[in-house]
């Protein structure tokens, strides 16, 4: 059994990008989605997109730091090294198109901290075995599923929809993946994911 020794920021994070923050917007999302016709006929408030984008942009980095951290540590061998990279370059995705997307509303991305910040943060100091690693990625993408999967029900278009539907699939991808390299069951009921 898998002690948990870290109880990472992101989660409180994560909530406030679902809770004080509001929602994307349909714009925000629209030009996230790659989908710049859609987001053109749209009107909105470019300012509030870009706070909440930044703060999504904010989890982005940490999430890739937190896989960096973890590589870093030396306590990850292949084959699992192999898939902590592959999901940091979906987290590197995630930011790119976030940065694109903030920089057509005319803002400025939030910077990426200092690794030495984001080990600070996330406590990478305790993380002492495999499944300590494994289990700060798990706790931070499950914190991800939920506030991706918490801004759907606010579109009204199924496209919006689909963008964010999109993101939270890939989190939940990774979440799935590394619960079973934990050796942990799957959640035990329908719709436990978003709630």
């Amino acid at each position: 059994m898998i002690h948990s020794v870290i109880q990472p920021l992101a989660t409180a994070s994560r909530r406030s990008f679902i809770g004080n923050s509001g929602k994307l917007s349909a714009l925000g999302l629209a030009m996230l989605g790659g989908n710049l016709a859609l987001a053109q006929g749209m009107a909105g408030d470019a300012a509030k997109d870009v706070g909440i984008l930044n703060v999504a942009l904010g989890l982005e980095h940490e999430a890739i730091n937190a896989y960096q951290l973890g590589a870093l540590s030396g306590l990850l061998q292949k084959p699992v090294l192999d898939v902590a990279v592959k999901f940091q370059s979906n987290h590197k995705a995630h930011r790119d198109a976030l940065i694109d997307t903030i920089q057509k509303l005319g803002g400025r991305p939030v910077a990426e901290k200092k690794i030495d910040d984001y080990a600070r943060a996330l406590k990478a100091d305790t993380l002492k075995s495999p499944s300590d690693v494994l289990d700060l990625a798990a706790r931070l993408e499950l914190g991800a599923t939920n506030a991706y999967l918490g801004v759907i029900p606010a579109f009204m278009s199924k496209d919006l929809a689909k963008v964010a539907a999109r993101l939270a699939a890939d989190e939940t991808l990774h979440f799935t993946v590394l619960t079973q390299a934990l050796g942990r069951p799957l959640p035990a009921s329908a719709l436990s994911f978003g709630a």
